[in-house]
This record gives structure tokens, sequence and C-alpha cells, in this order.
């Protein structure tokens, strides 16, 4: 049997994975440049990623199974980044409050042979009008802090969320249907 590798430190990751019964044999953050390309559009960015993540860590892992994701939020066309500093998280808040902002997750499910499955999962989320009060508090959280957007909907952001059109797992971070029948047909389990 191949082992698992999934390409990720995201704690939120390993746990959806085993939702479904998948522990990773080996945890191995692929290290990557994220920029985006000049005019590059959201799906195309989410796939590449997660793509290129595969690409970096395939060498090490030959005859394995290599798990890789990457999500990007979009407002529009314009790019949430993940959130380093509380200025940039209150920003992208302001920005999504009381609009509707698209998460794509893209997943790669490499191996054990040259076979690579990709896909993108796309999300809609509607968030509530915020007021100063709702921001000030959800920074004050730190939740926030190397999110996508600036929020994780897992967590106390959820209260500010009207709807979800989409798969809700792949706004954590890894679309699980998807994630099943690729990883079932990579390990040879049978989708």
């Amino acid at each position: 049997m191949p082992r698992l590798v999934l390409a990720s430190a995201s704690p939120r990751r390993r746990e959806l994975l085993k939702q479904i019964g998948y522990v990773p044999d080996e945890i191995c953050p692929a290290d990557i440049d994220e920029t985006p390309l000049p005019g590059e559009e959201p799906r195309r960015l989410a796939e590449r990623l997660a793509v290129e993540k595969t690409e970096a860590i395939r060498d090490r892992f030959p005859g394995d199974v290599i798990l890789t994701a990457d999500t990007v939020v979009a407002l529009g066309r314009r790019l949430l980044d993940k959130a380093e500093t509380r200025e940039y998280a209150e920003q992208c808040l302001r920005l999504m409050s009381g609009r509707s902002h698209r998460v794509y997750t893209g997943m790669c499910v490499s191996g054990p042979g040259p076979e690579m499955r990709k896909r993108v999962v796309e999300a809609r989320v509607k968030v509530r009008r915020l007021t100063d009060a709702h921001i000030e508090a959800y920074l004050e959280s730190g939740e926030w802090e190397g999110k996508a957007g600036g929020y994780g909907i897992q967590g106390a952001f959820a209260a500010h969320i009207v709807s979800v059109t989409g798969s809700y797992t792949a706004i954590v971070g890894l679309p699980l249907y998807e994630a099943e029948n690729c990883l079932a047909a990579a390990l040879g389990k049978g989708a």
C-alpha cells in the first residue's frame, strides 16, 4: 500500500481528512511562492498553487500518494490574501461586509504513479453587514491570523455568515467529497 503524504501544515485539513477516515502517514508542508501571476484569476491560482505544491515535494515521495490543497478568497476578481496583520484582516472584513464573496479550493492528489487528480471547488459565502463592534470583537479573537480573507468559517466568524452556496468543507480548506473520490482512486479503495 502506498503511504499518504499531506503537504500541508493546516490542522484543519488534518481534521477534515480524519472525518472521512484518512490519517496521513507523513506531513510535509510544501514551501512555494504563492504570489499570483499578473492577471491570474482566483480559480486558476487555486489550481496552480495546489499543483505546484505537489511538484515541489513529489520527488521526495516516489510511490506514495500526495495530497495538496490551497484556498483562495476573492471578492470579484480581487484576491483577499492570507491575513498576516490586524490591519489587513480589518480591511478584508470591511470589504466583505454585507456582500458575497467566493472561495476557491484547489486540490491535487498525485501518485502512486504519474497521474495527478486535480479539482477546484468553488463556494459562495454571504456575510452580514458587519458593525464596527463585530469587526473589533473578531479581530480581538485572533482567529483571523494566517487565514485567507482574514476569517475562518469554522470559528466565531460563523455567526456572521448569512449563507453558503457550495461545499462548506472546501471553505474550511479541503473539499471532502472530491478528496474522498480522488484518494479512494489513488489508494485503490474504489470510489
